[in-house]
């Protein structure tokens, strides 16, 4: 059995794509960093018949990410899928006019030091695997940057471009690396950018292994 290792366990997109993931057949290793929030998920889970646990770490300290990650391969078996989609924080959104170069440090360690770890992490158990998923969950500032959100938009640009790069350097090794944006909010009851449909999305971008981005709605004019 392999597994499904979503950095940024919640009770809504995470949730969502732990159940469908786990649906599949893989164990389901979840990384976040409250220890009651995670044995919550894991319950749930569970009685869904899914095997998962919850491993703590920060997305703002890289190291924790490593440790989780190697703790969840060595208990659940190798990590197949990498699923990194942690929320960020309210401060990262700014407007770029008051914002400053001290105020870019915790955004791009959240979205593109520890997206960098964490894949370091998994990478090696991929290639022995034979092929692995990369998923990269993004807003629509990623795309487009919005004034409003310096701190996301200059993160999610790097974490793009980085993700990019992987897209086109782990092919030839049939690892595929892959970005859904969701330009708006996640709603119960959106039919495109439900946690429900964004999960199943996110198998589809796995299992098919297509294009590096893609839209779950087109960006708003």
């Amino acid at each position: 059995m392999t597994t499904y290792a979503l950095v940024g366990a919640g009770p809504g997109l995470g949730l969502a794509a732990a159940r469908r993931f786990g649906a599949a057949g893989h164990s389901v290793a979840l990384v976040a960093r409250d220890r009651r929030h995670l044995d919550a998920l894991t319950a749930e889970l569970a009685g869904a018949g899914i095997t998962a646990r919850g491993f703590t770490a920060d997305a703002l300290h890289p190291a924790s990410l490593t440790a989780a990650l190697a703790e969840a391969a060595t208990a659940l078996g190798p990590v197949e899928i990498l699923q990194y989609s942690p929320v960020p924080r309210a401060d990262f959104m700014r407007p770029v006019l008051d914002t400053g170069a001290d105020d870019l440090e915790d955004p791009l360690t959240f979205s593109l030091r520890s997206p960098v770890t964490c894949v370091n992490a998994v990478l090696p158990g991929m290639r022995e695997l034979g092929g692995g998923t990369l998923l990269f969950v993004n807003g629509g500032s990623a795309v487009r940057p919005h004034p409003e959100r310096a701190g996301t938009s200059v993160a999610f640009a790097a974490e793009s471009a980085y993700a990019r790069m992987l897209h086109d350097a782990l092919t030839p090794e049939n690892i595929h690396a892959a970005q859904l944006i969701v330009p708006g909010a996640i709603r119960a009851d959106a039919e495109h950018s439900s946690p429900t449909a964004l999960a199943e999305r996110l198998y589809d971008i796995h299992r098919t292994r297509g294009a590096f981005r893609h839209y779950a709605e087109p960006l708003p004019d």
